[in-house]
């Protein structure tokens, strides 16, 4: 089974080792046959904590790290730049 990748945002830095990243992904609706986009947010592993709020990160899937964690920081694609 292949590993999927993602790219999304940091939205929240507060845990430690821990960043909350948004992914979003654009779908089409089953019925009204419309463009509509979906946010999904994981729980990414970042072990050196270098990712920051606004930063445009790459994560990959994983093993279970924790109840809610499946996800690691693999690199950050930009800085934010505040």
């Amino acid at each position: 089974m292949a590993l999927k990748e993602k790219i999304g945002i940091v939205v929240s830095d507060k845990m430690e080792n821990t960043r909350i990243v948004a992914v979003n992904a654009r779908v089409l609706h089953k019925r009204y046959k419309k463009v509509v986009t979906v946010t999904k947010r994981y729980a990414v592993h970042d072990a050196e904590s270098v990712a920051s709020i606004g930063d445009q990160v790459s994560i990959r899937e994983t093993r279970p790290i924790s109840k809610t964690k499946n996800w690691i920081l693999t690199s950050i694609l930009r800085k934010s730049s505040t």
